[in-house]
């Protein structure tokens, strides 16, 4: 089994997409790219512990590779708005990508300058690329939350149109 982190804004977005995937064994909310050891959800929350809300993605590589996670990322959200998803605001909602090895970074790096040369979004990708040093898991009620609370407001109107549009052909 593989790993990849990603964050581009609410997690139980990422979550609630890349849980759907043939090949994907297990998505992790949680929290990377900052300075505070073991943050909580207030602290993320915040903005002041340089953390992303993110998701920790373990895949068969034989199933599905790093390169199809990132089409299906850049498909997910807004990767040209800096510190913000939707109304999501804040750098927690960033868009980033946390490489576990170099394989990763060189892969991100060569995806993004596709993506610009062919013109496939309106302005600059401001994508954060950064080495993974530590994943840290969010709080156990953040877990398969669009599952287990899909009649909520936030995703109805949020996660629900987003997983409709990116699956409509499935």
């Amino acid at each position: 089994m593989e790993s990849a982190v990603f964050g581009g804004g609410c997690f139980w977005c990422l979550e609630a997409v890349f849980s759907r995937l043939k090949g994907v064994t297990g998505v992790t909310s949680g929290y990377a790219g900052g300075t505070v050891e073991k943050p909580t959800y207030e602290q993320v929350c915040s903005g002041r512990t340089g953390h992303a809300e993110v998701v920790r993605i373990e895949y068969d590589e034989s199933v599905i590779t790093f390169r199809d996670l990132l089409e299906v990322f850049f498909r997910a959200h807004d990767p040209t708005t800096a510190n913000r998803q939707g109304a999501d605001i804040g750098s927690q909602y960033r868009s980033i990508i946390l490489a576990a090895n170099q394989f990763q970074e060189n892969e991100a790096r060569a995806y993004i300058e596709t993506l610009e040369t062919a013109g496939e979004f309106q302005g600059p990708i401001v994508t954060e690329i950064q080495k993974l040093n530590v994943f840290y898991p969010a709080e156990t009620y953040h877990h398969d939350y669009y599952r287990r609370h899909s009649d909520q407001p936030y995703c109805r109107a949020v996660i629900a149109p987003k997983v409709a549009k990116l699956f409509k052909d499935k």
